[in-house]
């Protein structure tokens, strides 16, 4: 990307390319010449490369094939193996992010480099070296603080009101926790087809959102988030991001209306925004920059300061305003800790669906000109996460209506159709607070089919993060549950579904029955998703101080912000969320209304 760059790097290397040598000792680094093909896992399965060497040098570093979701592994995918034959070695920094992809491209060079004769030990000790920057001050007329999907919504809106822009962003890409995000937005066109045959409308998406998070959130910044859902999801498509047809129900969403994009995840966001972004003059992204202070001047915020990739001081000054879209602090387990008085633990036994720059800087930032704070202690659990790492990734299910959970009995234990915190709650009860997702082949009718993270079932099925079998019997076998308990449950399920009986847990969302093989399941656990509380601010996206009043030029959007949700979010709510705020921030911060 043209503007959405780096800082710029001077790196030195710390010895000559061709004679690498160990620490221990003067012994040069050589390689059996030839091609060398080796992989280790990543993310989403197997990162595939191919090592070319000489007698003397590594040659080329090239990736074969991978199932890294796309924007959130591309830096890893194309500067690891760039740095590698760059530096002729392998102590090369992980990306910040996406540090599973890192590692399996390094591991996957460092075993194709074994079987080529190589030194690895020396060749991990070749580092790379940073030349110091020096201090810089900068300036515009709006200062973004994050570079997720509130804080590119919010540049892109100040830049078309007239303003220039600058973002701040910590970690080494854009994205934040939108890009890892299932995709799903809620938004009602109360003219539209698909709404009326739904029977769905703005009013009831706020007394969803507002009874669904019981009734704590601000019914003024609810109005606000679902008056202009639709509006947002038009200009993200003017914007060039394109939507599925219909809509569909995301989990604890509560009603089929949410928009699935074209795009995997949250990428479609991301090329739209950094499109724009790459076309235009007076907008530009910063990365790899930790914001460390709010600069006030007479009560006015007026710019930040913050330390650059190597070292040095960055001054923004900001000519109308500044806006933290810093996003959540699912990720930080010792915040989790201080707030957390709705669940048992949040401790560091308990994984994430966030990206590892969640860490809750923002709200330090925000308390630092004596910002309010606002319900920290909602905090939403999933019970969505994969038992490895946490993400939503490997999740088989593509819609609520045609999917159950049983637990390792092989029994239903929740209504699958209902509340975030509710299935959680539930999940936490069953033994190793673990489960099944189970489904057929309505929505995979070949296995090629993709979920909402680009993965397919088969391909889940062959990196032995989901089972397949022609029979439920079968399938209770390969996921170790009782076969009569499996069928029981499918059964009772599909009874509910043709109104032969009421649904025991009171279930009320269906489309078909499960009953066409072969079968799906895979496993889940809770994970931390979201962090409903944070920074207060006002329907002008304005932040409010302990005292009631607005702090002149800062304004807020996004997950870094509290009371929307209240002690629930609705599933599909939190894109929607930073769509519509986030382009609310940008044009008042813009008009330093």
């Amino acid at each position: 990307m043209k503007k959405i760059s780096k800082l710029v790097l001077a790196l030195i290397l710390c010895v000559s390319l061709v004679g690498c040598t160990n620490g221990n000792d003067d012994t040069k680094i050589g390689y059996k010449a030839g091609t060398y093909v080796s992989s280790a896992k990543g993310m989403n399965g197997d990162v595939e490369v191919e090592v070319v060497v000489s007698d003397e040098k590594i040659e080329s570093v090239t990736i074969l094939s991978h199932n890294e979701t796309p924007n959130v592994s591309d830096l890893a995918l194309k500067q690891i193996p760039a740095k590698i034959v760059e530096f002729q070695g392998l102590g090369i920094d992980v990306i910040s992010g996406a540090t599973l992809t890192s590692d399996a491209v390094l591991l996957a060079t460092e075993q194709a480099l074994i079987e080529a004769g190589g030194d690895v030990e020396a060749l991990k000790l070749v580092n790379e070296t940073v030349e110091v920057k020096d201090d810089e001050t900068l300036s515009a007329d709006v200062v973004i603080i994050g570079a997720g999907g509130a804080g590119l919504a919010a540049a892109v809106t100040a830049h078309q009101n007239g303003s220039s822009v600058l973002v701040i962003e910590k970690m080494p890409k854009v994205g934040g926790n939108t890009i890892l995000a299932g995709g799903a937005l809620n938004a009602v066109d109360n003219d539209s087809e698909t709404a009326l045959a739904n029977d769905d409308s703005t009013e009831l998406h706020f007394t969803q959102t507002f009874e669904g998070g019981d009734k704590q959130g601000d019914e003024k910044l609810i109005q606000i988030l679902v008056d202009n859902a639709w509006d947002g999801v038009e200009w993200v498509k003017e914007l060039g991001m394109e939507f599925q047809e219909g809509t569909f129900t995301v989990l604890g969403g509560m009603w089929p209306r949410a928009h699935k994009p074209v795009e995997p995840v949250g990428t479609g966001f991301f090329t739209a925004y950094t499109n724009y972004i790459n076309a235009n003059e007076n907008i530009e992204v910063i990365l790899n920059t930790d914001v460390e202070e709010l600069i006030v001047e007479d009560g006015v915020v007026v710019g930040i300061k913050a330390i650059g990739e190597t070292g040095n001081n960055v001054t923004v000054n900001a000519n109308n305003g500044v806006i933290l879209a810093t996003g959540g602090f699912g990720n930080n387990v010792e915040m989790r800790e201080e707030f957390n008085t709705l669940w048992a633990t949040l401790d560091d036994s308990i994984l994430s669906t966030n990206h590892s720059g969640a860490t809750g800087d923002g709200i330090a930032l925000a308390q630092g000109v004596n910002a309010q704070l606002v319900q920290m202690e909602n905090i939403q659990l999933l019970p969505m996460g994969d038992p490895i790492t946490g993400s939503l990734s490997g999740n088989i299910e593509l819609d609520v209506e045609n999917r159950i959970f049983v637990n390792d009995q092989g029994n239903r234990f929740v209504d699958e159709g209902g509340r975030r915190d509710v299935m959680t709650s539930a999940l936490f009860e069953q033994s190793d607070a673990h489960m099944w997702i189970v489904l057929d082949s309505h929505g995979y009718p070949t296995g090629d089919e993709v979920n909402n993270f680009n993965e397919s079932a088969n391909q889940l099925v062959k990196e032995g993060r989901a089972f397949k079998a022609d029979t439920l019997e079968e399938l209770a076998a390969l996921i170790n549950v009782d076969p009569t308990n499996l069928v029981n449950s499918v059964n009772g399920f599909n009874q509910a579904v043709s109104g032969e009986t009421t649904d025991e847990f009171g279930r009320t969302l269906y489309d078909q029955p499960i009953n066409q093989g072969p079968y799906y399941a895979a496993p889940r656990i809770p994970t931390v998703h979201h962090t409903m509380g944070g920074v207060k601010i006002n329907t002008d996206a304005q932040v409010i101080d302990v005292d009631g009043n607005v702090i002149e030029n800062f304004y807020a959007a996004g997950e870094v912000t509290g009371g929307i949700h209240g002690a629930n979010r609705l599933g599909g709510n939190a894109l929607t969320d930073i769509l519509v705020f986030g382009r609310i921030a940008g044009i008042n911060a813009s008009n330093n209304q």
